[in-house]
């Protein structure tokens, strides 16, 4: 009873401090009980729609400070594990996430202990920080060393242009961060590495590159969680010269099973912004970081920062693009609707015949963005034609041909779009020259309207119309086969038929996508 006592009159006081969103910079301090969540009766009120009106509490006992999840949806997270059913301890300087609010244990004292008293989170780890360094200054801590045992100014320069010329060279995130990571594991010698970035603005850490180097572990141990959350949330890099020295560091699952010894986080981060965290560890066998590794690896972060930066956000407008893109096909499939779902699926069998063929990312991307648009010009044609019940005359045919030469007209005054081109005017020519509107035969025809071409002419077969019913499948995969050399390019032909089972799938689940849009309707329908 003495301890309890001792609990209930402030001799171990619990500080939280938000560091995200609308809380940032609030404190809570307590020696009771301190709840969580959206109820303004609470003991922190966290005015957040991803916070549950009675999330979780935190509470003194017999054996110090637990957190409890109080059945939230969005859950509650320590050091960016989600906590399960029970209670568990809060230590100082460990995270804690209500839904998307994050908070920060500042300090676990006695009553009679002022803030002063309570090491910082850099001390308390046994670190060193760069971090308040500004983002220009981590260029040059990287040339200015204390020991002898640092690398040479010239291999200093040497690994910085290598991120930059990555920056330039490589257009996919993904392989931006793996060569980035790569190059940080041999540069600083570390036996693995992994790169976490924030997802969103008030969003967790998420595992996006790893490098295991030669060690044979589990991603779950390729870093320490708490670490590197606790580096993002301070807005430091730091380096445990030592997982030895400190306490909560050893008894971290994530040190015991990954044999770390020596870890250094290293915050990535633009003038603009916080990112994520670049995690590299040494073994027990290994010479532990050095402050000149950690200044190396600093620079080395605040170098290609802005280039995932670029490279996230030049993903978003991609993203954004090809919505815009797809949207402005359907408007186009909306005036004819005969075809509905026609772009979707030729787009979709096209990015798997040209994945097939192995073609490179940009040529993905162009098929991404041409494919949607390649019946474009039906926005010139008059509807009694395009709309017509039943099978085109000769006449009107020759009109219908015309929206390959009317897309491409219409993309023609938009510099951007000139690569795909070829896929909206040629996606109708022929292997035998016998196609239109211009008659081309063979490699005189565009790879992508090659491509395009065999996709288009499958999806026309197994569709139904007004006039006909669709060819059953393997009926028009005999078609693709006997057409091979004749109507398509042979090459994408035999790749096209290489990847039946993957077609099928494709459309087995636009099948299922179509079945539940359907039963939506009638659901909406019903209540109505």
């Amino acid at each position: 009873m003495k301890e309890n006592n001792e609990l209930a009159t402030g001799k171990l006081r619990l500080r939280l401090r938000g560091i995200n969103g609308n809380v940032e910079g609030r404190t809570w301090e307590s020696d009771t009980i301190m709840r969580a969540g959206r109820l303004t009766t609470l003991e922190i009120v966290l005015d957040d729609t991803s916070v549950s009106r009675r999330h979780a509490e935190v509470r003194p006992t017999n054996d110090g400070w637990h957190v409890r999840d109080l059945g939230s949806t969005n859950g509650t997270f320590l050091n960016g594990t989600r906590i399960g059913p029970g209670e568990w301890v809060v230590r100082p300087h460990d995270i804690l996430r209500f839904g998307n609010v994050t908070i920060v244990v500042d300090g676990l004292r006695g009553s009679e202990s002022s803030d002063s008293d309570s090491p910082s989170p850099i001390e308390a780890m046994q670190v060193a920080a760069v971090g308040n360094s500004s983002w220009e200054e981590a260029f040059s801590l990287a040339f200015v060393g204390e020991e002898s045992s640092r690398p040479r100014s010239g291999e200093q320069l040497q690994a910085l242009l290598r991120a930059g010329h990555h920056l330039v060279h490589l257009e996919s995130e993904e392989d931006l961060l793996h060569t980035i990571l790569r190059d940080a594991v041999s540069t600083l010698k570390a036996q693995r590495g992994a790169i976490v970035l924030a997802d969103g603005p008030d969003g967790p850490l998420k595992l996006r590159a790893l490098d295991t180097g030669t060690s044979q572990i589990a991603n779950r141990t390729a870093f320490s969680q708490s670490l590197a959350q606790r580096c993002f949330a301070q807005g430091q890099s730091i380096l445990c010269c030592s997982v030895t020295e400190d306490p909560e560091l050893l008894g971290a699952k994530s040190i015991a099973e990954g044999t770390m010894s020596s870890v250094l986080c290293v915050l990535l981060r633009t003038p603009r912004k916080q990112l994520g965290v670049l995690h590299l560890d040494r073994g027990l066998l290994d010479e532990p970081f050095t402050k000149d590794d950690m200044y190396l690896a600093d620079a080395l972060a605040a170098h290609v920062s802005a280039g995932i930066e670029s490279s996230q956000l030049l993903k978003r407008q991609r993203e954004l693009f090809y919505a815009t893109v797809s949207a402005l096909a359907q408007a186009v499939e909306i005036r004819d609707p005969y075809t509905g779902g026609h772009t979707a699926r030729v787009t979709a069998y096209s990015i798997l015949l040209g994945q097939q063929l192995e073609l490179p990312t940009k040529e993905i991307h162009l098929i991404k963005i041409g494919t949607p648009l390649h019946d474009l010009g039906k926005i010139g044609i008059d509807d009694h034609i395009l709309r017509k019940p039943g099978k085109l005359t000769p006449e009107e045919f020759e009109i219908m041909k015309t929206h390959t030469v009317k897309g491409a007209k219409m993309l023609e005054g938009v510099i951007e779009l000139a690569e795909i081109l070829p896929i909206v005017r040629s996606h109708h020519e022929r292997w035998d020259g016998s196609g239109y509107p211009d008659g081309t035969a063979g490699e005189k025809t565009h790879r992508l309207a090659r491509i395009v071409a065999v996709a288009d002419a499958f999806d026309a077969m197994t569709s139904d119309r007004p006039y006909r019913k669709g060819m059953p499948i393997d009926a028009a995969f005999a078609e693709v086969e006997k057409m091979r050399g004749k109507q398509f390019d042979p090459e994408c032909a035999s790749a096209f038929l290489a990847i039946k089972h993957r077609i099928m799938q494709e459309m087995q689940s636009e099948t299922k996508n179509m079945n539940m849009q359907a039963l939506g309707l009638l659901r909406l329908a019903a209540v109505v």
